[in-house]
């Protein structure tokens, strides 16, 4: 890595052997147009002691630059809405099936004078029994689960506002054509808005439907024409025989839309138009159909 002589310096040019922050920015931004006698250099530099000294101080700057990198990525604004979106769909998921058990539970002490006989199922059904004065040790616990299968519907309400709110700021044109949670969801599943933006119209068509890919190539049933983008009204709203077609026109705006999201970060309303249009065209054909 180069410093102001490019012949008679390295990475270590001016850097306290000790300072691994310095050293790991300097590996992380540093260049040079060739290579170099690099341990010779440190040595001359009175940088390190000997060629193993040398070797040392660089694999700990390499290494802490790394895990400066892994934390950068971690904590990125895409990172974050995977994990939201993931932790959105977690706390649905326990609470519809915390919410069965609730409903058995509660339905064999519904029978108490001043209830209902009949407990509701689903969250809606929670919010009932949670509203209940226990009388009985049984009781107690029915309601206390009740209370916690309605704290988690209300934690995946804010999850939800959370991912709208930030999907937008994140990836503007992939929020906007999609929609935040499905565009937060398209992102989970891709790994990430860099990896989603090197992605093909058509891995973008079937993410989400993997199992269905995975058993066409071995043979057991026919290939996939969408996976989670099925969400997407343009692809759900669209007659079954024209959906193959709205999936590849949508699939296609959305990997431009992820792309420019990634390279340039601005809203592009030219690509949002071309998507209209032509699933314009092809919901037309169900008019002459």
């Amino acid at each position: 890595m180069s410093g102001s002589n490019p012949e008679n310096t390295g990475w270590f040019t001016d850097l306290d052997p000790g300072d691994l922050e310095a050293a790991a920015i300097t590996i992380s931004d540093g260049t040079a147009d060739r290579p170099r006698k690099w341990p010779e250099q440190a040595i001359q530099s009175g940088f390190a002691t000997d060629e193993n000294d040398y070797y040392e101080a660089l694999h700990q700057a390499t290494v802490h630059a790394t895990r400066r990198a892994v934390s950068a990525r971690e904590t990125a604004g895409d990172q974050q809405l995977q994990h939201a979106v993931r932790a959105m769909d977690d706390a649905e998921r326990t609470a519809n099936e915390l919410a069965e058990r609730l409903a058995e539970w509660a339905g064999s002490l519904a029978d108490a004078p001043g209830r209902d006989a009949d407990v509701s199922g689903g969250v809606d059904g929670a919010r009932e029994v949670a509203s209940w004065t226990p009388e009985t040790p049984a009781e107690e616990r029915v309601v206390s689960l009740a209370e916690r299968v309605v704290a988690l519907d209300d934690e995946r309400a804010d999850l939800r506002a959370f991912v709208e709110t930030q999907a937008p700021e994140v990836a503007p044109n992939l929020a906007a054509m999609a929609g935040p949670v499905l565009a937060a969801r398209l992102l989970s599943l891709a790994g990430g808005l860099e990896s989603l933006a090197k992605k093909p119209a058509g891995t973008v068509q079937v993410l989400g439907a993997e199992d269905a890919l995975f058993a066409h190539l071995r043979g057991r049933g026919p290939s996939p024409k969408h996976g989670i983008i099925f969400t997407h009204e343009y692809v759900r709203g669209t007659h079954p025989e024209n959906r193959g077609s709205a999936a590849r026109a949508l699939a296609g705006k959305l990997a431009i839309a992820a792309r420019i999201d990634h390279y340039s970060g601005e809203y592009k309303q030219s690509v949002h138009d071309d998507l209209d249009e032509r699933m314009a065209a092809i919901r037309e054909r169900e008019v002459g159909e």
